[in-house]
């Protein structure tokens, strides 16, 4: 898939890059397709990794299955990351595919997915719940930082059978 995408990117570029050499449009025009080709340019770019299986940083659904974690400890260089891997819930059901999200790096919520993950190979399936850590009031994009949840993790109930 990337090399479709790529060479669907460059051949964008090169007629751009023949409009504007030998177009006799205004220059006030070749300078909006500048603009527009570089926007498109980062918007493709967003897009693709949001397509290509890259964790999602949008914060976790509401209500999820955890299927699978990854914690990066945060060293001297990086800030440290998890990563996990969850089914959303629904209207009690779960959705069609999972995702991945990347969350930042919180010694709670290491402890939080171990205890998860040693339940899950034990083979009793987790029951996620998230919601935006409440803060102090005011517009939240000037906090850094204010965009963390809260996650807490059970037991899954198991599913009744129907009698014979």
């Amino acid at each position: 898939m990337t090399l479709p995408v790529v060479l669907s990117f460059a051949a964008l570029a090169f007629l751009a890059l023949l409009a504007l050499l030998w177009s006799r449009w205004p220059v006030w025009l070749k300078g909006l397709l500048v603009v527009a080709v570089s926007v498109f340019y980062f918007y493709a770019d967003e897009v693709v990794h949001g397509v290509w299986g890259w964790p999602s940083a949008d914060a976790l659904p509401e209500r999820f299955v955890l299927l699978a974690a990854v914690i990066d400890e945060p060293t001297a260089k990086r800030p440290g990351a998890v990563y996990v891997w969850v089914n959303a819930l629904e209207d009690g059901k779960p959705a069609a595919q999972p995702r991945a999200y990347k969350l930042p790096y919180a010694k709670d919520l290491h402890a939080l997915l171990n205890e998860g993950l040693k339940k899950i190979r034990d083979g009793v399936s987790q029951f996620g719940t998230s919601e935006p850590k409440v803060g102090k009031g005011g517009l939240g994009w000037l906090r850094p930082g204010s965009d963390e949840q809260v996650v807490k993790l059970r037991d899954l109930p198991v599913p009744q059978l129907p009698e014979k």
